[in-house]
């Protein structure tokens, strides 16, 4: 249980309303630390001790640094196809394409570096991803203590309730993946935690 003397992890988490989001938010909760969902609808989680929301974009750096403001670190899951893009935009929820993606990138490493906070975690597909690549040299020439992480593709129909164990009944086939999304879940706690692959990129493909 927290005390005072405590140490309170700020996590801003962009793609929560996801499989993985869902993951990640019930075991930083269960550890005790402080989530903020960023979120197009406010309304979109339940209120629970530890979690809060706020409205946000990645495509605008105001809104950026406003969400990230406070942070200890920032998560952010590119491939989920939940991740607030401003309610403004008239776009389909689909998984950004890899010019999205490095725009998105590029964005928070600059909101990043301008509001002090330092450690980023970016999770998505990044098997084709090479040197020559713009997110690539964005990554390499930001002084940020990042880490890229391969994850597998999450499934619909997994909450925060199922990974929170307060619902008692899956649907068939939902064990094995909700298993193994928690398993990647805290494999990212754990890296926060310890910073063993800091500016490396790490395989959570289980």
């Amino acid at each position: 249980m927290k005390n005072a003397e405590t140490p309170v992890t700020k996590i801003a988490l962009f793609g929560a309303i996801s499989s993985l989001g869902s993951a990640l938010m019930a075991e930083m909760l269960r550890r005790q630390h402080e989530v903020i969902a960023i979120v197009d609808d406010l309304n979109a989680l339940a209120p629970r001790p530890g979690l809060r929301t706020k409205t946000g974009s990645l495509f605008d750096a105001e809104r950026v640094s406003e969400s990230i403001a406070g942070s200890s670190a920032v998560i952010c899951l590119l491939d989920a196809n939940v991740l607030p893009v401003g309610a403004e935009h008239d776009r389909p929820a689909d998984d950004l394409n890899l010019h999205e993606q490095t725009l998105a990138t590029q964005t928070l490493l600059a909101c990043m570096q301008r509001m002090d906070v330092k450690r980023l975690i970016l999770v998505g597909d990044f098997a084709g991803l090479d040197d020559s690549t713009p997110m690539s040299r964005a990554l390499r020439e930001s002084p940020l203590d990042w880490t890229l992480v391969n994850a597998p593709q999450g499934v619909a129909g997994l909450s925060i309730e199922h990974f929170s164990q307060t619902s008692t009944s899956l649907e068939p086939g939902l064990a094995e993946p909700l298993e193994r999304l928690a398993r990647v879940a805290a494999g990212i706690a754990d890296e926060l935690r310890l910073n063993l692959h800091v500016r490396e990129l790490v395989n959570f493909v289980v």
